[in-house]
């Protein structure tokens, strides 16, 4: 059964209210971040407003803090913290309200075109002496997936995303016979390396957000010799690695080189159904390959696994949070985007929305933020009251839109 409208939308009224009265620190960063700073949070104001349920005023203030105190440019800088989370936020602002940001946005936007060629140049770069990657060259958050899905939307007949689709194809070719080209050589958290590496799956940090750009730029005509043989190459990664349950298929968060020895990966069950990590995003970057493909049975296997995954109590019983990243947030409205391309799903819709709805309160401790806070749950509210995709486009730094 459908939640009441009227009820959601008192929930997000709620949450904005209580966004609105958030006093943002002052601290280094803090207004840049997408993941958690003032872009995040001015991404939902911008569409609490778009979809006229606010004024402009807090969208405006919100989008001040973003651009304030200096944006960095740095090669350290990508999608989520930065010039680019910055030029994303300008670029999602509704059609009547471009005129008060264009002059910013164009500079930034040069900005950006500039980082992205200096860091494809680095990439190709580091490819061809053969060495392990790293999350923070090609992931969604900070690499170069990321500014590519920035890219996609404002530019995407620019050389510089064409440098990114070519630097992406040449990710998924090997770096030796036991290693794919995105096997990076630190441990999962970043903290230190890892003696052999490892090959990551998720959304977030793994194959799987160069999948899911990949897949979203050829459906929309965009695209680079090769590119759908790379789609190709990582669905038969993710293939190999495919475990099964009752429950239906799931993936492996990540595999080491014992792993790769042994042919099977040391985690034993499937992890949160979350987008950053499990089975929906991965299932809805498949679903999104097998339509740029015009494989319909590529597509219609990862529908079936992402119905079957949020059909499972024991799989949504992991979930604790109402966070975008790895809460009833993200798995909602990667469910909605996903149910966009296969009407199946939509039955699905109304129970995940009972329990995002059933969760969501203002005032996580997790702070106010997009990624894990509540910015990115009340935009998933959103959704939820009005059923209809994003004006502002904000959930395609998901790359699930």
């Amino acid at each position: 059964m459908n939640a009441p409208v009227c009820h959601v939308h008192g929930v997000i009224e709620e949450f904005a209210a209580h966004l609105d009265e958030y006093t943002w620190p002052e601290k280094p960063w803090a207004g840049q971040s997408l993941a958690s700073g003032a872009a995040g949070i001015a991404l939902f104001h911008s569409e609490h407003a778009a979809r006229c349920l606010a004024d402009w005023g807090s969208a405006h203030q919100w989008i001040g803090h973003a651009a304030a105190g200096g944006v960095s440019v740095e090669d350290t800088t990508g999608l989520y913290i930065g010039a680019t989370a910055v030029a994303f936020v300008f670029h999602g602002v509704p059609h009547r309200r471009t005129g008060l940001y264009r002059d910013a946005h164009e500079a930034l936007h040069e900005h950006v075109l500039a980082l992205a060629h200096r860091r494809t140049e680095a990439a190709t770069k580091r490819i061809s002496r053969r060495q392990p990657a790293a999350f923070s060259e090609y992931d969604t958050f900070y690499g170069l997936t990321g500014i590519g899905a920035y890219l996609l939307r404002t530019d995407p007949s620019s050389s510089a995303m064409e440098r990114v689709l070519d630097y992406l194809v040449a990710l998924t070719q090997p770096i030796d016979a036991h290693t794919p080209g995105w096997w990076v050589d630190h441990d999962p958290r970043r903290e230190h390396a890892m003696p052999g590496g490892h090959g990551n799956f998720g959304a977030a940090h793994g194959i799987t957000g160069p999948l899911l750009l990949l897949a979203q730029a050829l459906r929309r005509g965009h695209s680079v010799p090769r590119q759908a043989e790379a789609v190709r190459t990582i669905c038969d990664h993710l293939d190999t690695w495919r475990q099964e349950s009752d429950a239906g298929p799931w993936w492996p968060e990540h595999i080491t080189l014992a792993d790769v020895e042994t042919g099977r990966p040391h985690q034993r069950h499937p992890g949160r159904p979350s987008w950053c990590y499990g089975t929906p995003g991965i299932a809805r970057a498949g679903q999104l390959a097998g339509i740029a493909l015009n494989d319909t049975a590529l597509q219609t296997f990862y529908e079936d696994a992402l119905y079957r995954c949020l059909n499972d109590p024991a799989q949504l019983a992991t979930i604790t949070d109402t966070s975008l990243c790895h809460g009833w947030a993200g798995l909602y409205q990667t469910a909605f985007r996903a149910a966009q391309d296969a009407p199946r799903l939509h039955t699905l819709l109304p129970s995940l929305g009972n329990r995002l709805l059933a969760a969501a309160a203002p005032g996580t401790d997790k702070g106010p933020g997009f990624l894990e806070g509540d910015a990115g749950c009340a935009l998933a509210l959103i959704t939820l009251a009005t059923a209809t995709p994003s004006i502002t486009g904000w959930d395609s730094c998901l790359l699930i839109d």
